[in-house]
């Protein structure tokens, strides 16, 4: 029987972010969505989530959500077999885009949430394909399902993300970095550092994707994560 998968969604997003994946890979094995419940810091979320892993388990987390991944990965090494980080950050924020983003909660708070959404996320950060817009409306609606608070606490806890350099260099199991070739908040270079902290980290990066690439192009994503989990590398290898 194969291990099940955790699904972790990124910033303000829910189930639908993975959906495509849900339904392919949810045919032959468990899927597991972790939500990123009541926590306001990486680590908080982790502490609530890393009891309930499975004894063995694969996590795929995007954004936010691969942050929170490798953390559990930190926190849990005997549950975690391998990692796939989808558009994610192992570096901090950045302390001018903390600052411009204290602005954002303000506005949230006033009504202007949606906005605030518009600005994290800009149309830019997608590959210009024919469904972009269509992209786009699916985040604000899932933003606006979870609302506020949930805006507020995931806002901080990205704000607040550790930097992940030192568990990313002395965790050595499979891992997958994917990146869209039109990112432009996750940039492909950072992806490639990323995958080269990692003593078993290869690159897959996704063209006419962004930042969302597993809705962008769904069958690359899939099919890039079903060769993974699998046990077997990607075609397009760092090193």
């Amino acid at each position: 029987m194969t291990e099940p998968v955790i699904l972790i969604s990124g910033f303000m997003a829910d189930a639908r972010i993975f959906m495509p994946q849900i339904v392919q890979l949810g045919l032959t094995r468990q899927i597991i969505l972790l939500t990123l419940g009541m926590g306001d810091t990486v680590e908080k979320v982790a502490t609530e989530q890393a009891p309930l892993l499975p004894a063995h388990c694969a996590v795929v987390g995007h954004g936010l959500g691969g942050n929170i991944a490798v953390e559990l990965l930190r926190r849990r090494p005997d549950a975690v077999s391998r990692i796939a980080l989808i558009s994610t950050d192992p570096l901090p924020e950045p302390f001018q885009q903390v600052a411009a983003e204290e602005a954002l909660i303000v506005a949230a708070k006033t009504g202007h949430m949606a906005d605030c959404i518009a600005q994290l996320l800009p149309k830019s950060a997608l590959y210009d394909a024919p469904w972009r817009d269509e992209i786009l409306a699916l985040v604000q609606d899932m933003a606006a399902t979870l609302g506020l608070d949930q805006f507020l606490r995931q806002l901080r806890a990205m704000q607040r993300r550790p930097d992940q350099q030192k568990t990313l260099r002395t965790t050595n199991v499979p891992a997958l970095i994917l990146s869209g070739e039109a990112d432009t908040i996750v940039t492909t270079r950072r992806a490639e550092f990323l995958a080269g902290l990692m003593p078993q980290g290869c690159l897959e990066v996704i063209e006419n994707a962004g930042h969302m690439p597993q809705l962008e192009q769904p069958e690359a994503v899939t099919r890039a994560l079903e060769t993974f989990l699998s046990g077997r590398l990607p075609p397009l290898m760092l090193r």
